[in-house]
């Protein structure tokens, strides 16, 4: 059967045929960058290096420092033409587990390389702050603890110690790499020990929401009568990175933690549950997921006090009923905080940090107890 064809299909052919100009105009330039490849299309290595420094660039405002995204996420991206040693998939240390039950790194010495961790991480240039209370009597181990933290702790980052102290006349001036500062808070004094304890969860909370927040991108709350002995570094950056507590971390049961296990505190786990125990004085990781868990601390110990209760170890024990549920994506080895007090054992491989012997009775303001 013939078909006619009439204006009317004419016409609409026509209109087609305008819109495809139409079309190929608008969108010509986004045409031209089109290729269509015979063989597998390879982009050149040089213009690899230029997107990885535009995407750097990207990464980073004006002051150099990087994103807050960026440092979060910690991508694993290095810089080209470093040497390091060859990984190894069979050998490594076989003495110590070096992997959680929820599969994130359980770091000790051995387990990582240093050359390579830095290099990462100093690519995105983080800013660290390290949280510390000098309190009273306490501020006669604040030389000591700058001194080595410039020799050992994230050496070649930029960092600020900030330091909270009822006496800020004794804060020491202590010569400090480049960028690396000290800042002074200013918070009341304390006739109990205890009370200094639960007062740094508050007061951290405060530096954070004031000062900290607009300064760093990580954040570590660590005790002042510490010293570094040995590197401390990128390896223990994190979302969030709690120490195991060198007194319960190889046989002790669970059950056997010094948890809190009265169920009227907020800090309370129950029999039967927990990972490891952690300390509380050094935990780290990224600025907003720190701010959470210090506040929180502050806040359950808060509702304890209105409930007329005090956890067994102030926000130690918060810090463990926390890390129960919220799992830190590091766990660091005893080497991250060791005592004077106590012998090295043999998975011990390097002491990086370790708290001081020292008569509490005299530094304590209420001798002690």
């Amino acid at each position: 059967m013939q078909r006619n064809i009439t204006k009317s299909h004419v016409l609409i052919v026509v209109v087609f045929f305008i819109i495809l100009v139409f079309v190929y105009g608008y969108f010509r330039e986004s045409f031209t960058s089109i290729r269509f490849c015979s063989q597998v299309c390879v982009v050149p290595e040089k213009d690899l290096f230029d997107l990885e420094n535009k995407l750097d660039e990207i990464d980073r405002n004006e002051d150099g420092q990087c994103q807050k995204s960026s440092c979060k996420t910690g991508e694993m991206i290095m810089e080209s033409g470093l040497k390091y040693a060859q990984p190894s998939t069979l050998t490594g240390r076989s003495d110590v587990n070096a992997v959680t039950n929820w599969n994130v790194p359980l770091v000790w010495e051995g387990t990582f390389d240093p050359v390579v961790i830095d290099a990462i991480y100093k690519r995105i240039n983080p800013r660290i702050a390290v949280v510390v209370f000098a309190v009273g009597k306490y501020t006669r181990f604040l030389q000591k603890f700058i001194e080595t933290g410039e020799k050992y702790f994230l050496v070649g980052f930029n960092l600020t110690y900030y330091v909270h102290t009822d006496r800020e006349n004794e804060v020491p001036k202590v010569p400090l790499a480049k960028g690396r500062k000290v800042t002074v808070v200013s918070v009341p004094s304390a006739n109990r020990w205890q009370d200094v304890v639960l007062g740094r969860m508050k007061w951290a909370t405060s530096t954070i929401e004031t000062t900290i927040r607009k300064e760093a991108d990580y954040l570590f709350m660590m005790d002042i009568d510490s010293v570094f002995h040995a590197r401390f570094g990128a390896e223990s950056l994190s979302r969030l990175s709690a120490v195991l507590h060198r007194g319960y971390y190889k046989t002790t049961p669970r059950d056997s933690f010094p948890y809190e296990r009265r169920p009227e505190s907020k800090a309370f786990i129950p029999a039967g549950e927990g990972d490891y125990y952690y300390t509380a004085a050094v935990w780290g990781g990224y600025l907003e997921d720190m701010y959470k868990l210090v506040k929180y601390c502050y806040e359950m110990s808060e509702v304890d006090t209105k409930n007329k209760i005090e956890a067994v170890w102030q926000e130690e024990s918060h810090l463990n009923r926390y890390l129960l549920t919220n799992k830190p994506a590091k766990v660091l080895s005893p080497e991250y905080l060791w005592s004077d007090y106590d012998k090295v054992t043999p998975d011990i491989k390097v002491v990086r940090i370790s708290q001081l012997v020292k008569n509490y009775e005299e530094v304590r303001p209420n001798g002690g107890h």
